[in-house]
């Protein structure tokens, strides 16, 4: 039960190509630096945790609706046919649940940033969503 949670764990990172992640959060510690300066705020923990978990789960969302748009031309590309849908590892159905899933996360998690960030956070979705 356990070594099947972990390959499935595995397989969703592999999705969204988690590694990659780490590239990008520079980007989300440089806008929130910026915007501490901007304010004059102090820096806090907890709202640096909950910009960090917005990346994760908007880049999250954005990869996996990218995979699951392609996945008729990826199963066409010998290079892309081995992707986690195409090869049949990550149902269809699977990665649109777990695009949807992170949307939510990443709309919930905003609302703990600010009201601003919140009532934007569905402009944000459908910006990277829609650059897929």
């Amino acid at each position: 039960m356990i070594k099947k949670t972990k390959q499935k764990v595995k397989n969703y990172l592999s999705l969204v190509k988690f590694s990659h992640t780490i590239f990008a959060m520079p980007f989300a510690f440089i806008g929130y630096f910026l915007a501490l300066h901007q304010t004059n705020s102090e820096f806090e923990w907890k709202l640096f945790l909950f910009v960090i978990l917005c990346m994760v789960f908007a880049r999250n969302a954005a990869m996996a609706f990218n995979r699951f748009i392609d996945r008729e031309i990826d199963i066409k590309n010998p290079r892309t046919a081995i992707r986690e849908i195409p090869a049949g590892i990550i149902k269809a159905k699977s990665a649109l649940l777990f695009v949807i899933i992170n949307s939510l996360l990443f709309i919930a998690t905003t609302y703990f940033i600010n009201p601003l960030t919140f009532k934007l956070s569905p402009i944000a979705l459908l910006v990277v969503l829609g650059y897929s």
